[in-house]
């Protein structure tokens, strides 16, 4: 069986997380091929990676989409996306395939054009009724008044039976299983208007409503359709983590190779992983030798030996060698699924957080609903006159509405969320910024958070030109991370490299060749026998001479001393919670000053160490990027991912830092916090223009040109406060 793996093919993106460079062979016909784009920031990105893959032979086409950080690409038959990712490579972009047929395609803002119409068809509506109302008002009489009021019914009904849709659908799912929202006053309001208008229009009565309703439609559509464009649609975690998972294997059976769907597969079956290829199953090593990068996972940014009998996860990257591996759990039973799970737990707990907004709102409902009947039934029993009590409770309804309290939420996280968007965050949850405001403990991941992700030489200065010259020309010939990162900085010291002879890779273990009739090796500690370092490093053997080591360390993010330094700062608690090995992560929490710090944390510890911070009654701020965050992310009461973080990361996470800088984590504390205040503020005016507004309606003094006077002046101040956080 070993003479079937063949020799060792070069990886085309062994450093990331690559689609298996074995599934070149078979696509469906009319392909659509979804790869994942982590790096692109811009539209200059945009258009790069349109035209080099618009370039490549048989892409019909393909299309970015930058909020989404993908590509998805209309190709022939025979196209698959190992013959894509290198191409992004070579133009610098990162790039790896998700299963299409597990995620939603590409998703339109239906959601947020049909907001849009609604509000436009109310605003363009109440216009037209305040301009016949302002006849009525100037004094208007008789048949003239009564046609006025006649043409704004004609155009008050379809107006609001379509622009108000989304108020009545909410109110009646809230009433139907019992309970109340903030809806519900909204519709009762706007029903018992436009029936007292009807009434009223015709008895041929001087006052009617509609200009009153289509004017709070207009205001309260404003502020759900702002609420709604402080967000990205929310999309599930854990559907972009079953999307990760490798669509296709290749199976072997009586000796021969074949290409199957990943859900054909089944337990005990062979699978071989050529490198570059991410493991489609739970499985040990049955044949062959490699290293797996398991950062993604775990966060630990050192490549895992893998030899016969070593236990592999669905989702790592084979780097090196061919590897056959022997399925162990397949499905919904590997440990990628497990972590799909834990996300979707987690997700459900978080959503279970009442908005500042909800809280008013079980308040506030009841308490409307009950003045308005109390003064129905008291103008009733003191006049005895059924017009003019449901008059007076229309009034009362209307003028009480919540439309400052509708948009004291939304307009403030507009505010805030513009304010941080200039700063370099993107707010993708409504209730975030509340959240955050909370938070006193604040956990960090290591790799790819507080630091780059990407290691780099620390001690090129301490190998002689001889030496870093023989070591670039090894490094040339092997595509494992430490040796592109040990070129890479052999390049940038304008070093060339030596003439060598006889290259051999040998998986797992390093490279070697002839330098001027001696042996040179470069490669694990353990193949070249010498002691293991206590940080990551790679040896380097010149003939007889003792091994010398290449230390690495990853490069700390921009912004990171001082985002922790502003954190501890504010009184907040800061952890570093890590899948790393003890050594790095202790010198990285010793670098930034973090006292309390955890190693060798697998994604499940992550997730339970957040939910019992949460038990012992802290607010969390998780910030991570990888999948061994996912869970954690989701499970604390606030998270952020950089950018750069892998989809699963994004989409877990309530904020998204757009720039490498991580110092704007603690500006958003503090604008959070002022953006909560702000809130109170808002729900305070609220209360007080309905101490002084309500009195009125109940005496029977509320016009409707009074009514809505008062509405619209009261959503003006609440909208001035909001703007102040600018």
């Amino acid at each position: 069986m070993t003479a079937r793996l063949g020799p060792p093919a070069a990886a085309a993106c062994p450093g990331c997380l690559a689609a298996p460079a074995d599934m070149a062979s078979v696509a469906p016909k009319e392909a659509r091929i979804a790869l994942s784009l982590p790096g692109i920031h811009c539209q200059a990105c945009i258009s790069a990676v349109e035209r080099g893959l618009n370039d490549h032979p048989g892409v019909r086409d393909a299309r970015v989409n930058l909020t989404l950080k993908r590509a998805m690409i209309e190709a022939d038959d025979g196209v698959a996306a190992a013959d894509l990712i290198p191409v992004l490579a070579s133009l610098g972009y990162e790039a790896h395939e998700l299963d299409p047929g597990a995620l939603s395609a590409t998703q339109s803002d239906k959601a947020g054009r049909d907001l849009l119409i609604r509000l436009a068809v109310a605003g363009f509506a109440s216009m037209n009724v305040m301009l016949l109302s302002v006849s009525v008002w100037s004094g208007a009489t008789d048949a003239t008044r009564d046609m006025f009021h006649w043409i704004s019914a004609f155009i008050t009904l379809p107006a609001i039976g379509y622009a108000a849709q989304p108020f009545f659908r909410n109110a009646w799912d809230a009433v139907s299983v019992g309970r109340l929202n903030m809806d519900v006053p909204i519709v009762l309001a706007i029903v018992l208007a436009l029936a007292t208008s009807l009434w009223e229009t015709s008895l041929s009565g001087e006052h009617a409503y509609f200009d009153a309703a289509l004017t709070l439609t207009f205001f309260l559509l404003a502020g759900r359709y702002l609420d709604y464009r402080t967000r990205a649609v929310a999309r599930s975690a854990a559907q972009e983590l079953a999307a990760l998972e490798v669509p296709r294997a290749i199976r072997i059976a009586g000796g021969t190779e074949q290409e199957v769907a990943v859900a054909e597969l089944a337990v005990g079956d062979l699978l071989l992983v050529r490198p570059g290829g991410r493991m489609p199953v739970d499985g040990v090593v049955a044949e062959g030798h490699s290293e797996l990068d398991r950062s993604l996972l775990t966060g630990e940014t050192v490549p895992v030996f893998a030899g016969p009998g070593q236990g592999v996860s669905a989702g790592e990257v084979n780097l090196t060698g061919p590897l056959v591996v022997r399925a162990s759990a397949v499905g919904e039973d590997t440990s990628l699924h497990r972590m799909a799970d834990l996300v979707a737990i987690a997700e459900s707990g978080r959503s279970r957080y009442t908005s500042l907004a909800d809280a008013a709102a079980k308040l506030y409902a009841p308490g409307v609903h009950i003045l308005s009947a109390l003064s129905f039934l008291g103008w009733y029993l003191w006049s005895g006159d059924l017009r003019v009590a449901l008059n007076i409770a229309a009034a009362v309804l209307i003028i009480t509405c919540p439309c400052a309290l509708g948009l004291a939420v939304p307009a403030v996280t507009t505010a805030a969320s513009g304010r941080l968007f200039r700063q370099g965050m993107l707010i993708k949850h409504a209730t975030a910024l509340e959240r955050l405001a909370q938070v006193d403990t604040v956990v960090f991941d290591k790799t790819g958070t507080l630091t780059m992700g990407t290691p780099d030489v620390s001690n090129m200065g301490d190998f002689s030109h001889r030496d870093q010259q023989i070591a670039l020309a090894l490094a040339a010939a092997s595509a494992h991370p430490l040796s592109v990162a040990l070129g890479r900085a052999a390049q940038e010291a304008g070093i060339a490299p030596a003439q060598v002879q006889n290259v051999i890779e040998h998986p797992g273990y390093g490279v070697e060749a002839t330098w001027q009739g001696q042996r040179v090796r470069l490669g694990r500690a353990a193949w070249l026998g010498a002691q293991q370092a206590d940080q990551t490093a790679v040896w380097l053997a010149v003939g007889a001479a003792a091994p010398q080591a290449f230390l690495f360390a990853d490069a700390l993010r921009p912004g990171a001393a001082e985002a922790v330094r502003a954190l501890g700062a504010a009184g907040k608690n800061v952890l570093l919670i890590s899948g790393d090995a003890p050594g790095a992560v202790r010198r990285l929490a010793e670098r930034l000053n973090i006292e309390n710090w955890e190693a060798d944390a697998l994604p499940g510890d992550k997730a339970a160490r957040v939910a019992a911070l949460g038990t012992a009654g802290h607010r969390v701020l998780m910030v991570g990027d990888g999948l061994n965050d996912t869970a954690a992310l989701a499970a604390a009461d606030v998270s952020i991912s950089p950018a750069s973080a892998l989809d699963a990361a994004r989409v877990a996470s309530d904020i998204v830092l757009l720039g490498q800088d991580l110092s704007p984590i603690a500006e958003a504390c503090d604008v959070a916090q002022k953006a909560t205040r702000r809130i109170r503020e808002n729900f305070r005016i609220a209360t007080v223009y309905n101490v002084i507004a309500v009195p009125l309606a109940v005496a029977g003094l509320a016009t409707p040109l009074i009514a809505a006077l008062a509405m619209s002046a009261s959503s003006i101040t609440v909208s001035l406060n909001a703007l102040r956080l600018r």
